[in-house]
């Protein structure tokens, strides 16, 4: 079950984020406001997805957790910038 949501994040970020949202207090622990998660969800959702994550799982911000962020970045940019490619 854990991969098949593993898959579902890494596919469709979007949907988790409001999956997560609407059954499960996972953005309620970490965020008192709207407005982050908002912003996250328009702009960086893996991002979003990961730091609340780490967030959550009490995972000290060392250099692995460091570069789990920047590799959700990098997935980020990456899913917005394909179309662009393809558009030209």
């Amino acid at each position: 079950m854990a991969c098949l949501f593993a898959v579902l994040v890494l596919a469709f970020p979007r949907v988790a984020i409001v999956l997560l949202y609407l059954f499960t207090n996972f953005f309620s622990n970490v965020y008192t406001s709207i407005l982050i998660p908002l912003l996250g969800f328009i702009f960086l959702p893996l991002t979003l997805i990961t730091y609340t994550y780490l967030l959550n799982a009490r995972i000290p911000m060392g250099l692995a957790s460091l570069c789990a962020l920047l590799v959700a970045i990098v997935l980020d940019l990456g899913l917005v910038g394909g179309a662009a490619r393809q558009r030209r």
